[in-house]
């Protein structure tokens, strides 16, 4: 966010930016949607951006991560390049990956407090008083973590993210050690307000307080205007 002043009152400058509201989709089929979407953002052919997707259900390991710690054989697991150990996703669970062209890698710390900001102010939004104050980064609520962060950087660019537990199967962390805790750990909103939630109304939430902590204005878009496709070589005419 780009801010100057006039007569001691800040003028806040929005940045064009992309939204793209993915769906449900498999873990590997997005992580190298990100990976491609990296390059293009560090060659400033796209501007910042974020993708938002439900998963189908995943063990990921991060740079600390052991196999030990996913405790289901049936569980399919993939090792990442993001921080952190163990988490889950699956359905129910709202993931964001912020595709964001750092100035400096020392902003990345910035970055999560920056994500559990925005996390914060939906938990709000839904009757949820949230916190920063737990074991480990992230956002807890009353001893138990609703919302895990990971992130990694490439080329200055960012990617991998958040997960906010919406209406997520709490049975499912049973199955791994999300960041070496027991599965018991985790909640989720449908689980602390102990009715359901409109999953469409969590994204209009992220996306509002994402816009408002990162100084951005999101405009939804599909994949093929984020990675057009190389146009085909014709075939040489026969003689």
């Amino acid at each position: 966010m780009l801010a100057t002043t006039e007569s001691d009152r800040p003028i806040v400058i929005f940045r064009d930016a992309w939204l793209l509201d993915h769906g449900r989709k498999p873990y590997r089929e997005v992580w190298e949607l990100q990976k491609a979407l990296v390059d293009r953002r560090a060659e400033d052919r796209i501007p910042d951006g974020l993708i938002l997707v439900e998963h189908d259900p995943v063990a990921t390991l991060g740079r600390r991560g052991k196999r030990e710690d996913v405790l289901d054989p049936k569980l399919e697991v993939i090792e990442v390049e993001r921080g952190g150990e163990a988490t889950y996703h699956g359905p129910g669970q709202l993931v964001g990956y912020p595709i964001l062209k750092l100035p400096d890698r020392l902003e990345v710390k910035r970055l999560v407090t920056d994500l559990e900001e925005l996390l914060l102010r939906t938990c709000a939004d839904f009757g949820i008083d949230a916190t920063r104050e737990g074991p480990e980064r992230g956002v807890w609520i009353g001893g138990k973590k609703i919302a895990s962060i990971g992130l990694a950087v490439h080329r200055s660019v960012t990617f991998h993210g958040f997960a906010l537990n919406v209406a997520t199967d709490l049975q499912e962390f049973l199955k791994i050690r999300p960041c070496g805790h027991d599965g018991g750990i985790m909640t989720s909103m449908e689980k602390r307000l102990g009715h359901p939630i409109d999953m469409e109304d969590v994204k209009a939430s992220v996306i509002s307080h994402f816009q408002g902590v990162f100084g951005l204005t999101l405009r939804r878009v599909n994949v093929s205007e984020l990675l057009p496709e190389v146009p085909k070589k014709r075939r040489p005419p026969r003689p």
